[in-house]
This record gives C-alpha cells, sequence and structure tokens, in this order.
C-alpha cells in the first residue's frame, strides 16, 4: 500500500476518518456494528496497513502504526476499539500461523475480505463456561466476553482451554457459523458501537492453533499489544481535549479559570504524546526488545493523564456538554469503560514489587 507520507494517501486517509467521526454521534445515539465506518477504512487501506512483506519484514513503523490507531480512535472510540483489535490479530497471524496458512489469510486481509477480532475475556461465574477446544482441536465451544466487533468481524483469535489446566491457547476460529452474539448482556453507556458482547461458541470451526500455550504472552508482541491499546485510550482523550477547548473558546466571556483549565488539557496531552513518542522509538530503535514492564508504567501514567484531562474538561466545561451529547460526553463514558478493563493496578504493584525486591 501507499506510505502515510505519500500526500495521495494521505488525503485519502484524511476523508476516510473525517467520514468516520462524522457518523460517531449517530452510531453513539443508535449502537450498531460500525460497517460503514470500516468500508473508509478499508478503502483508505487502513486495515492493511501493517501486513508484513513476504519476508516477514513490517512495512511501517511502530510510530507510525501507534498514530493511525490514535487517529481512528479520535474519529471514533469504538471503531478505534475494533481497530485495535484487528491490527493486533493481523501481527498475530503474521508472527505466528504456519504456512500455508499465514499467507492465505493475510491475503485475505489484503484484499479486504477479512476484518479480524481478538477476545480473551472469560466469562464471571454465572455466565457461562468458558470457551474450550472440542476433540480434535476442529472446534471450540462455550463462552467469551467482553467481544469487541462480535457481530461484525469475520475470524478472531480467542484465548481458549485445551484438555489441560495449562497456559491458554490461542485460536483462530472462523465465525460464520457455530457463533451466537448475546446483545443483551453488554449495556454500558461507553464504547456503544463497539459491539463488546458475551459470545457463545457452539462448535465454531478453528481454523488453526496458532504457537504454544500461553502464545499470548510471547514478547515483544504481549507489551506493543498493550501500547497499541493506550494509543487508542490516547485518541479518545484527544476527542476530550479538542471538545473541551472548543467549547471553552466559543464563550461569549472567558476568564483566568477557562485558561487554567486550557493549559491543564494542554499538559495533560503533552505527558500521553510524549510517553507513546518514547515508546515508538525505543520500538522503532529495537524490535526485539520487550516492552512489556513500559507498557505496564506507560498505561498507568497514560490513565492518569487521560483522567486528569477529563476531570479538567468537565468542571471547565460544566454540564452543558454532557446534556447535549457533545463529543466530550461521548469521550467521557468510553474511556469511563475502556480504562478499567484493563486492571492496571495488580501490574502496576508487580513491577512496584520487583523494583523493592532488588533493593532489599
Amino acid at each position: 500500500m501507499a506510505a502515510l507520507n505519500d500526500p495521495a494517501h494521505a488525503s485519502c486517509v484524511e476523508g476516510a476518518l473525517e467520514a468516520v467521526a462524522a457518523g460517531a454521534a449517530e452510531r453513539d445515539r443508535h449502537p450498531r456494528f460500525p460497517d460503514e465506518a470500516f468500508a473508509e477504512l478499508r478503502a483508505a487501506g487502513l486495515l492493511a496497513l501493517t501486513l508484513p512483506r513476504p519476508d516477514g519484514e513490517r512495512v511501517i513503523s511502530h510510530a507510525d502504526e501507534w498514530h493511525a490507531v490514535r487517529s481512528v480512535a479520535r474519529a471514533d472510540g469504538s471503531v478505534g476499539r475494533i481497530y485495535d483489535g484487528h491490527l493486533n490479530a493481523v501481527e498475530r497471524l503474521a508472527v505466528t500461523a504456519p504456512e500455508p496458512l499465514r499467507r492465505r489469510e493475510l491475503a485475505r486481509v489484503a484484499a479486504g475480505e477479512l476484518l479480524l477480532g481478538i477476545w480473551g475475556a472469560d466469562p464471571a461465574p454465572g455466565e457461562g463456561p468458558p470457551a474450550r477446544l472440542g476433540p480434535g482441536s476442529g472446534s471450540v465451544s462455550g463462552v467469551k466476553t467482553f467481544c469487541s466487533g462480535a457481530g461484525g468481524v469475520d475470524r478472531a483469535l480467542i484465548l481458549v482451554r485445551g484438555e489441560d489446566a495449562g497456559p491458554p491457547l490461542l485460536a483462530y476460529v472462523d465465525l460464520a457459523d457455530g457463533v451466537e452474539v448475546d446483545r443483551d448482556w453488554y449495556r454500558g453507556a461507553g464504547m456503544r458501537s463497539s459491539e463488546s458482547h458475551r459470545v457463545v461458541f457452539r462448535g465454531a470451526r478453528v481454523v488453526g492453533v496458532l504457537g504454544q500455550p500461553g502464545e499470548i504472552a510471547r514478547e515483544p508482541w504481549f507489551g506493543r499489544d498493550a501500547i497499541r491499546t493506550a494509543a487508542t485510550w490516547a485518541g479518545v482523550a484527544d476527542t476530550a481535549a479538542e471538545s473541551a477547548l472548543q467549547a471553552l473558546a466559543e464563550r461569549r466571556q472567558r476568564s483566568e479559570l477557562e485558561e487554567l483549565a486550557a493549559g491543564r488539557i494542554a499538559a495533560a496531552r503533552h505527558s500521553i504524546d510524549s510517553l507513546i513518542s518514547a515508546a515508538a522509538a525505543r520500538a522503532d530503535a529495537d524490535p526485539e526488545r520487550s516492552q512489556r514492564e513500559e507498557s505496564v508504567l506507560l498505561r498507568a501514567q497514560l490513565a492518569r493523564s487521560a483522567r486528569a484531562l477529563l476531570d479538567d474538561a468537565v468542571a471547565a466545561t460544566g454540564s452543558r456538554p454532557l446534556v447535549t451529547a457533545s463529543a466530550l460526553d461521548r469521550a467521557r463514558r468510553d474511556l469511563g469503560v475502556f480504562l478499567l478493563q484493563h486492571r492496571l493496578e495488580p501490574l502496576l504493584r508487580g513491577v512496584g514489587q520487583s523494583l523493592l525486591d532488588e533493593r532489599a
């Protein structure tokens, strides 16, 4: 595909993002899978953005990839959530799938025939049995939750249990048959068109089991999966910042308090920018380097900055943006759901424990 810095392609991408943003409010009011948004992303080449060369080498920097993820999420956080999962799944296919499966599936992604997801969350008690591989590993049955893109993606990488109690396996599943999407399960106020539903598998076909038990946690991919998701958070925070700054700028009378809030919003965005830029520079300089610990620290600090940004934005703009379904209100609801899904405190505690153990 054309490089992101090619003027013609950049213009195509910008047009696609504007179209996605234009439909965000309507999708939030009437949640559904954002087919028209993904048609725009597909036409702009963004679904094939990270496909490797035949020799397996990357064709795009991590900096450019994470910028694209952030830009899509800025246009619509729910679309960004599904897009993040698609790129995650594409990368795992590229680095893990055996031939000829790898070549065949990536060719279908390149042709715009496949939209992918990656689903890891197990059901809570009372929500059904966790997903398991069937006899011979040809099918999967059971339940997954928070399945972003359910009902719209064509295939998904799914964490499943095998015959023993070892680490989870990574199954690549065809979603055409044997899948029931429970749309009554997800009733959150945020990420409403991410279609993050409970899914019941009833013998769905397993296209392949990728890698070894615990494959999902392999580095450097696992840490970078997390940073890619953090770029999605950053895009939603961008939406909140832009909406708040515009509302403050349009006030008939402006006080020092509004100006102070604008400065604080700018400081939070600067912190977010610096975190992602530094992580991308390290990933591009040393592609084999694990970023597992860095991803925890980055997400923890980015989440703090995003929450501070939201607090300042809401305090400065007041209730009007929240009761008129503004982009700020949508971003506040989206981040409220999204940030909690990663349960950062236990991960951050683990980093802190290691630091203290080293000094004991």
